[in-house]
């Protein structure tokens, strides 16, 4: 593919960049997973994007090539969305509590695939969920059958972005190069490997970019829950409830409002956000000595309502409290 004319569209500047159409969006990002475009276009291409900022068109193109390349996964035969956690930021100031979500989730019998970086390194300071998961026995996977089976006998996997989307992984890294995000950076948090068939937990640290994500899954008439991030990882703040979404159907309905007054009770939460420390503050939660959160367990209600292993919220609720993880 020929992209020096789209570069000369896109590179023109924050006041002469023109926009690029869905269709060229989404050529143009399979030639970048394909890796047939030469590094100093790729280079160009991205910074260019960064400077212009995406539009929601170039999002949905760039959105629908990767899910070109993408196998389409396997759903269990009953009436339960898989859930699809998207994990790649970690924590660094508090516990990363995502681990702890899907686990939870597992208990209640919905299926849960997370994807995330393929290493376990500490060098960028963050603790990622795969180091996590690798305490509870549900080390990364290395291969999609692997992660098929997995998903199908343990209602459990996560999956390394390389084996799901090399091409995407390969974009991704570039940040260690260019010193900048791109748009491979917000595309691995809307991937539904289920094509449709999943509920995707989306989130963002950032208004704008929410309010971005909600525009494009609700164009694509996705199924997700939309709230705001922790550090970047998709679970409630345990210490101040955000607002969560329900995009089904093009539109969105808020299932729990956000918190915006004081707290009046502090909950137990671990007292670092060091491997240790959450670990085994995840075991006592998951063992009903320490209650869980009020904020993470009403993501978790909306998860079951949303996935559909609750007919409605408050059945939702019903669960939750039934296991106890709602005390």
């Amino acid at each position: 593919m020929n992209v020096t004319p789209l570069i000369r569209e896109i590179a023109r500047g924050a006041a002469g960049a023109r926009d690029l159409t869905y269709e060229q969006a989404r050529e143009l990002y399979l030639a970048l997973l394909d890796d047939t475009v030469p590094d100093l276009e790729v280079g160009a291409i991205m910074i260019a994007l960064r400077m212009k900022t995406e539009t929601v068109d170039e999002m949905r193109g760039f959105l629908a090539a990767v899910g070109e390349r993408i196998p389409t996964w396997k759903r269990r035969r009953n009436d339960i969305r898989p859930v699809v956690i998207p994990t790649y930021n970690g924590a660094r100031r508090a516990a990363n509590l995502t681990p702890l979500l899907a686990l939870l989730l597992r208990r209640q019998g919905v299926p849960v695939l997370l994807h995330g970086p393929d290493d376990n390194d500490e060098s960028f300071g963050r603790l990622t969920s795969a180091r996590i998961l690798r305490h509870f026995d549900q080390p990364p996977c290395r291969t999609r059958q692997q992660a098929q089976q997995r998903l199908d006998e343990h209602l459990l996997a996560y999956l390394p972005l390389p084996l799901l989307s090399p091409g995407l992984a390969r974009l991704l890294a570039l940040r260690e190069r260019l010193g900048l995000r791109n748009c491979a950076h917000s595309l691995v948090k809307m991937l539904d490997p289920f094509h449709g068939e999943g509920l995707l937990l989306a989130a963002a640290t950032h208004p704008d970019y929410l309010n971005n994500m909600r525009e494009l899954l609700t164009a694509n008439d996705a199924r997700a829950l939309l709230l705001r991030a922790s550090e970047g990882e998709p679970f409630a703040n345990p210490k101040r409830r955000p607002r969560i979404e329900h995009i089904h159907h093009r539109s969105s309905d808020i299932l729990v409002d956000g918190e915006h007054d004081s707290l009046r009770a502090v909950p137990r939460v671990p007292e670092n956000g060091e491997l240790s420390t959450t670990v085994a503050w995840t075991r006592r939660v998951l063992a009903g000595d320490i209650p869980l959160p009020p904020p993470l367990a009403q993501q978790l209600a909306c998860c079951l309502y949303a996935c559909g292993k609750a007919t409605t919220l408050d059945h939702a609720f019903t669960l939750v409290n039934a296991k106890g993880e709602g005390n």
